[in-house]
């Protein structure tokens, strides 16, 4: 297993993510979002495996302004506005190679070989 998980220090299902592998001796590598982000890459092979860009998105998010802003914006601009502001995205983002989840999903995981 290559398992990444995207997320921020202070995010509690991120911080559940990593015990969930730690706890079963699997190695991960952690990228802090506030930091570094996820490439256009990264992203859009997540997002079209866990349904597009608006599963993506965490609507319910503090940053009110910036997501009424990618709600409305033309769809060919929509990425590069999430992309810009990685705090929009749902967390944790757990991926396996070309398998990945959004949120804490356990369940998926113990699938994963």
């Amino acid at each position: 297993m290559n398992i990444q998980i995207f997320g921020t220090k202070k995010c509690n299902d991120t911080k559940k993510a990593e015990r969930f592998f730690k706890e079963r001796g699997i190695k991960y590598q952690f990228i802090d979002m506030k930091e570094k982000g996820m490439s256009k890459g990264e992203f859009t092979s997540v997002a079209q495996a866990n349904g597009g860009l608006e599963n993506m998105v965490n609507w319910e998010g503090k940053d009110q302004d910036t997501l009424a802003l990618i709600k409305y914006i033309a769809e060919e601009d929509k990425l590069a506005k999430v992309l810009e502001n990685p705090s929009v995205i749902r967390t944790p983002i757990v991926r396996n190679g070309k398998q990945s989840t959004i949120g804490y999903q356990p369940e998926v995981w113990k699938g994963w070989n």
